[in-house]
């Protein structure tokens, strides 16, 4: 399956190749699900399926939502052969709130001082590209607010993220706030959307008409 494509996969180091293989292994220890994606092949890349025609940043595996895994052995089998990069499926273990550079530096300063405290702070990436990807817990929709709202992506179930240390043609995604400085928590995502909407509205952009105060979502107790 891989014999075209090998010569092309981007050369990494041995200690790059482990790397990818360790964290891979360490984020199935804590829980999350784990996917190879495709190797980067200079400025695309390739997964070995005959046939496919994407050449952006995508799983490995036809059938990658089944075949993910939070089995350490498992997951280590996969980087034993190829420097995949590294996907976590969301909607499983977490959600993800995705925004652009200007509004995840807004947010993540709200963060910092919001009064509560550190269940507001969690695990925080930033692609090469310039987005930004805040892990939350699972299973909040969007306020109405952000619903309309192009500025911010929600990953749920069926999809996916590039986690670090995956390369991109661009750079190297990296952590903002990498899950050992949250200590492996997820904030509510409720919290993180009311910090989001007051970065949207300090940076001059116009949301969606406003729900009453008996109308608001509130955090969930006991989690």
């Amino acid at each position: 399956m891989w014999g075209n494509v090998g010569p092309r996969v981007a050369h990494l180091s041995p200690l790059e190749r482990v790397r990818l293989r360790r964290v891979a292994v360490r984020y199935a220890a804590h829980g999350w699900a784990v996917t190879p994606g495709a190797c980067l092949a200079n400025s695309r890349f390739v997964c070995g399926r005959a046939g496919c025609p994407t050449v952006g940043c995508h799983p490995a595996l036809e059938h990658w939502e089944h075949a993910a895994s939070a089995d350490p052995a498992r997951v280590a089998t996969w980087w034993r052969s190829r420097p995949h990069g590294v996907l976590l499926p969301t909607g499983r273990a977490f959600d993800v709130l995705e925004v652009a550079a200007h509004l995840g530096r807004r947010v993540l300063d709200t963060v910092a001082t919001h009064p509560a405290g550190s269940g507001v702070r969690g695990p925080v990436l930033v692609t090469p590209t310039g987005r930004w990807m805040f892990l939350v817990r699972t299973g909040d929709p969007l306020r109405p607010e952000l619903e309309p709202c192009f500025h911010v992506v929600r990953h749920g179930p069926g999809s996916w993220i590039p986690a670090p240390p995956t390369r991109l043609p661009e750079g190297t995604v990296r952590w903002a706030v990498a899950p050992e400085q949250a200590r492996w928590r997820l904030p509510d995502s409720y919290l993180v959307q009311n910090a989001l909407i007051a970065a949207l509205r300090a940076a001059g952009i116009t949301l969606a008409t406003e729900l009453l105060p008996g109308q608001l979502p509130l955090p969930r107790r006991g989690c």
